[in-house]
């Protein structure tokens, strides 16, 4: 097994952000790849012009790749937020008008899987009030997905690097994954299990991978330290996504890392070529 046995697709959120945007979709099949995700690209609209969101469809076509998979608005990402659904008022009525635009996109580009990411705790708000919004906008974007015949996932992040968000393990994303089934009967929220968030949380991934391989819905990848491409910290990632395949997950692997100070096209030389296109 090893790398050349996953799928992997390029995220296009936080490599190849030295191009424009329309220009990464073709800079990633350059680079030998055939499918890209992506965060949300407008981080100021979760309703953005008809024209961008078919320009960006178009940059997408036309480099021959697959988008699988999609972030709902989730605010200034890059940057202090952590995602919009549990915070309330402006923030909240964002992420509930960008859910159908978001959705409408990803079934355009038969994108399967959409990222909602939770948000972090405000000052002087009951955490019990941001949770019951938050369930409540999640069941929402659920049962869009649905209508397209995806699923929503729900990451955990790290607490060194995100303070403020609750979802910061394995095991309480899950548990907000469970709710989210159990109030929709839907069963298509899954678990977004990022290796390097897992990590910097000093989680023990083989016992994860164990507990909620079943559970997942998606992977992404960075080394650690410095979420830097594979083979620049020291996390075993390679047997990491063997053990999950063996326990069942056949799913893609995002490459979510860092390039470093170089062009992002340099940043793949520990997969081989012909490992890069999706089979």
């Amino acid at each position: 097994m090893g790398f050349a046995d996953q799928r992997f697709n390029v995220n296009l959120s936080i490599l190849f952000t030295e191009l424009p945007l329309l220009e990464r979709p073709a800079a990633a099949a350059a680079a030998g790849f055939t499918a890209v995700e992506l965060w949300w690209p407008w981080v100021d609209s979760p309703t953005p012009e008809q024209s961008e969101l078919d320009a960006l469809k178009k940059a997408i076509e036309d480099a021959g790749v697959q988008l699988t998979g999609l972030n709902f608005y989730a605010g200034q990402l890059p940057g202090p937020d952590r995602g919009a659904l549990s915070v309330p008022g402006e923030e909240s009525e964002r992420f509930r008008a960008n859910i159908d635009v978001a959705a409408g996109f990803a079934q355009s580009l038969g994108c399967t899987a959409l990222n909602a990411l939770y948000g972090n705790r405000v000052e002087g708000v009951d955490p019990a009030e941001q949770d019951a919004l938050a369930l409540e906008n999640l069941a929402l974007a659920a049962r869009a997905a649905d209508r397209i015949g995806a699923v929503v996932l729900i990451e955990a992040l790290n607490a060194p690097e995100s303070p403020l968000c609750p979802i910061v393990s394995a095991p309480k994303a899950v548990e907000i994954v469970d709710k989210v089934n159990a109030a929709t009967g839907l069963g298509n929220a899954r678990f977004l299990m990022d290796l390097y968030h897992l990590s910097m949380n000093g989680e023990d991934l083989p016992a994860v991978i164990d507990r909620y391989a079943a559970k997942t819905g998606h992977v992404q990848i960075a080394d650690n330290p410095g979420r830097g491409a594979p083979g620049t910290g020291s996390l075993p990632l390679e047997e990491l996504l063997d053990q999950l395949k063996k326990a069942g997950y056949d799913g893609w692997v995002g490459l979510e890392y860092k390039p470093g100070d170089r062009p992002s096209a340099e940043a793949f030389e520990w997969l081989p070529r012909e490992a890069r296109p999706a089979r």
